[in-house]
């Protein structure tokens, strides 16, 4: 009985101070969860057509988080093996998984049976195997987007750039592609209500177009500290094709350390165009071209929220008499390697065109945007 007692002076007591600072009781907190949590998921529907679930915001069971699969955690392997491919960058299972294995040996020096034993081993401890269609669909409506700002463009591309595969913007100059790359740099920090995965970006800047003061001008367009938007933007100067690669494969380390959940790449194609011009160097061009794109492919499946974007040059067809004779450069490579592949025109004034060339899971369609000081917008 004494016991008792004491519990209930105690309870008193905490319920007496706790009445002082008057916080909110459990039922307000959930209360308040839901009605945040509703609003989310209007707003999720609201830009991309998708109809609200109460399951909005929770992990399919395609899904795999990567994080809580350490190269550590590789089963038969020893502290030499596990020394080499830490060294090598392989910091996750899911790394390990989707890089070829001739890949793995240049990189760490194994051999052919080691690297295929270690492979084969990440592969059965993540259990990557078939998965049914709804699984797919489970993940893929609520598969996480960027905004551009304009929400003509938007609901063209589907609700707006989507992570896992790589969007391509190609056109002529002036059509607005480095312009679309700095907003997605803002917007990719904004709150996910907003249309953003409050998150960082990682800028490859091939052609010398990258300006930080534009992000700043975004930013207060948007009502953001332009000083927080730059120290989340991550930016390098791409030299040569080979620095190029390199970086790529290098944003492997980089990704899960600061939080990317972007990468452009502005231009892809420049560098491989202005090294390789001759048609005896076109097969050797196009290969390393295709190991490029499909580097950044990996990147996209190793981490499932992280979005790809590329720009792309266009070539003329001598041979076009009639209508628009530009194509994009980079052949069937480029074709075959995109996920979502749209097309940018000048229209009038400020007026941009972007259509929708290639998609897996989109028609063909067209939107009017506005590119103007304070960013991307509706026209």
């Amino acid at each position: 009985m004494a016991k008792k007692k004491t519990t209930k002076k105690s309870t008193k007591k905490t319920t007496k101070k706790s009445t002082k600072t008057t916080p909110k009781n459990v039922e307000d907190i959930k209360e308040e969860e839901k009605v945040k949590e509703k609003s989310t998921v209007e707003d999720f529907s609201e830009r991309t057509g998708i109809e609200n679930t109460e399951d909005f915001g929770k992990a399919s069971p395609f899904a795999v988080d990567v994080l809580n699969y350490n190269v550590k955690d590789l089963p038969g392997v020893g502290a030499a093996t596990l020394k080499k491919l830490e060294d090598a960058g392989y910091a996750t299972l899911q790394h390990i998984s989707m890089t070829p294995q001739k890949t793995i040996m240049e990189d760490t020096g194994l051999g052919d049976k080691t690297s295929a034993n270690i492979i084969k081993a990440a592969r059965e401890t993540l259990q990557l195997t078939y998965v049914t269609a709804d699984q797919v669909w489970e993940r893929r409506r609520y598969l996480p987007r960027i905004t551009t700002g304009s929400e003509k463009v938007d609901e063209l591309i589907g609700g707006g750039v989507e992570v896992g595969g790589i969007t391509e913007l190609f056109g002529e100059y002036r059509t607005g592609k480095t312009q679309i790359c700095h907003q997605l740099c803002v917007n990719v920090q904004l709150p996910r209500s907003e249309g953003g995965l409050d998150g960082k970006a990682l800028y490859i800047d091939t052609e010398g177009t990258f300006r930080p003061e534009r992000l700043i001008q975004m930013a207060e367009g948007k009502g953001m500290d332009p000083k927080k938007v730059l120290q989340n933007v991550f930016m390098i100067r791409a030299h040569t094709s080979q620095h190029q690669v390199f970086m790529v494969k290098d944003a492997i380390n980089i990704i899960a350390e600061k939080g990317i959940n972007l990468i452009i790449v502005d231009s892809l194609i420049s560098h491989f165009r202005s090294e390789y011009i001759s048609r005896g160097t076109l097969a050797t061009r196009q290969q390393l071209l295709n190991q490029h794109i499909h580097d950044l492919i990996r990147l996209g499946n190793i981490y499932p929220e992280l979005a790809i974007v590329v720009t792309n040059q266009v070539q003329s067809k001598p041979d076009a008499f009639f209508g628009d004779p530009n194509r994009a450069t980079g052949g069937h490579i480029m074709a075959h390697a995109t996920t979502v592949r749209v097309y940018l025109r000048k229209g009038k004034a400020e007026q941009r065109i972007m259509i929708i060339k290639d998609a897996p899971h989109l028609p063909e369609g067209e939107a009017v945007f506005t590119i103007t000081g304070d960013g991307i917008g509706d026209a």
